[in-house]
């Protein structure tokens, strides 16, 4: 496989063939990329609800109206599209259960090893909530890690891909019940394949320069 090439390659598809469906193997492998996302502390904040039918996804594009109607064919001819959320706090009894976890998987040689991993973890819970009052942005960051995760495993299938930041939060929130579950959504995003119709597939990409972005010391 050649990043460099797959990179340059990519792009944000902005129409799709809604004949063309993702292999249910490929969609399986995905989740899975999904799944083993890495986080800092491994706090793993998210959920994801992926659409596959015809009503799931007509859900999500009608939280796309008035200025973001546009991005409602893509959800609507999409494959798959998925819905990434954000925990909207940390409670003591999910970090227990992410040590719970880290112990099932043997991620421990002794209680002292595991006593250590739960005083870390709460010492950066309560880092961000109580000296940098933000915890809700903190764990959106890692979000968007799994994301980006996502966005370069999908073209190494073939599959082409759009991250979807226009949409009516709130009215996806309510659809899917979600700040009773304790998330709220922060990001969409649609898979599938392009259609012949996707004036961005012809586009060059246009990116800074190295020069601008970079500072090496």
């Amino acid at each position: 496989m050649d990043l460099l090439n797959l990179t340059q390659q990519r792009y944000t598809t902005k129409a799709y063939d809604p004949n063309k469906k993702i292999p249910q193997d490929q969609i399986d492998l995905l989740l899975e990329v999904l799944r083993l996302a890495p986080s800092s502390i491994n706090i793993q904040p998210w959920h994801f609800i992926v659409a596959q039918s015809t009503e799931a996804k007509q859900r999500i594009a009608q939280c796309m109206t008035g200025k973001y109607a546009y991005n409602a064919p893509k959800v609507l001819d999409s494959s798959h599209t998925i819905v990434l959320c954000t925990r909207t706090d940390v409670t003591e009894e999910y970090l227990e259960h992410l040590v719970t976890q880290d112990d099932v998987a043997g991620r421990f040689k002794d209680e002292a090893t595991k006593q250590a991993q739960r005083e870390t973890r709460a010492g950066y819970i309560d880092y961000y909530r109580n000296e940098k009052g933000n915890i809700q942005h903190w764990m959106e960051t890692q979000t968007f890690i799994a994301l980006g995760e996502l966005l370069l495993a999908a073209p190494i299938l073939g599959i082409d891909a759009t991250p979807i930041g226009g949409f009516d939060d709130a009215a996806v929130n309510q659809e899917f019940d979600l700040m009773n579950q304790g998330f709220h959504s922060s990001v969409v995003l649609t898979l599938g394949y392009r259609s012949e119709k996707d004036f961005n597939a012809q586009l060059p990409k246009s990116r800074l320069s190295k020069e601008e972005l970079f500072t090496i010391l």
